[in-house]
């Protein structure tokens, strides 16, 4: 298992980490096989999504954002992050990528994010590579 230590700025972000996982990719020489990222943190979430516009981001984050404020009447945890723990568990923990030539599996447009609910934080991912 390999991790990725991932800093944020902000209190909700998307961070693009394709090519850090592609570098272990190549770096652990893993040419076929599958390779699963995962998000060990309950306030943060992996997914692919286009990384070709930035506004795509944006309008995630906007939409999460709005649908889910941080501060709720009727919100019981403590801490004040309960928005982060419910972004979290719809986006979900991890994504299972197919490798071929040494490189994530990816469409034209997509890119592979770590996304923070609950920043600015340091994180971990982890990632599970399986050869062929």
């Amino acid at each position: 298992m390999e991790s990725l230590e991932i800093r944020t700025g902000q209190r909700t972000e998307f961070v693009e980490i394709t090519d850090r996982v592609n570098a272990l990719l190549r770096q652990n020489h893993i040419q076929e096989g599958i390779c699963v990222v995962y998000c060990p943190h309950t306030t943060a979430a992996i997914t692919i999504n286009e990384n070709a516009d930035p506004d795509v981001v944006h309008d995630m984050l906007a939409w999460l954002n709005r649908s889910i404020p941080q501060h709720q009447a009727d919100f019981r945890h403590g801490e004040g992050n309960s928005d982060a723990h419910i972004k979290s568990s719809l986006v979900g923990p991890a994504v299972t990528l197919l490798i071929e030539n040494g490189k994530a599996v990816l469409g034209r447009w997509q890119g592979v994010y770590f996304c923070e609910f609950d920043g600015p934080r340091t994180r971990q991912v982890h990632l599970k590579c399986l050869p062929a």
